[in-house]
């Protein structure tokens, strides 16, 4: 049904910007051309405009509608969460370590002590290579 509704909404896009193309501005826009002489055609004038006006209209209004339609489909499976609800319940106890190490106590080094199991050591880095 959303793939249908967009498929409209591409389609009164393209009629949209197609429309307001052809209205007659202070310049003369793409429709300058239909204005000439001999008898009173359809679409000269003020019919003209009254016609393009009223379809840049209507199309406005169905682009504000199916873009609505589309703005409530795409929110309606959607669970409303908290930001808290995913943070955690409890936080790692942080030891104090001293600066034995150029970089003791880094991220790192609490990451690995994290995922270590209870009771083991956590592994040691590899040293330094002496310059």
């Amino acid at each position: 049904m959303q793939n249908v509704i967009i498929v409209i909404h591409l389609i009164i896009v393209v009629a949209l910007v197609g429309v307001v193309l052809l209205q007659r501005s202070e310049g003369g826009g793409l429709g300058m051309g239909s204005g000439g002489g001999g008898a009173g055609g359809f679409m000269t004038g003020r019919g003209q405009a009254n016609a393009l006006t009223r379809t840049t209209a209507i199309l406005a209004a169905a682009f504000f509608l199916t873009s609505i339609v589309l703005a409530v489909m795409a929110n309606r499976g959607r669970v409303q969460r908290s930001i808290i609800d995913g943070a955690p319940t409890q936080s790692a106890p942080v030891t104090p370590t001293g600066p034995s190490a150029p970089n003791a106590g880094g991220v790192l080094d609490q990451l690995s002590q994290m995922q270590a199991p209870s009771g083991a050591p956590p592994p040691r880095p590899p040293p330094a290579p002496q310059q």
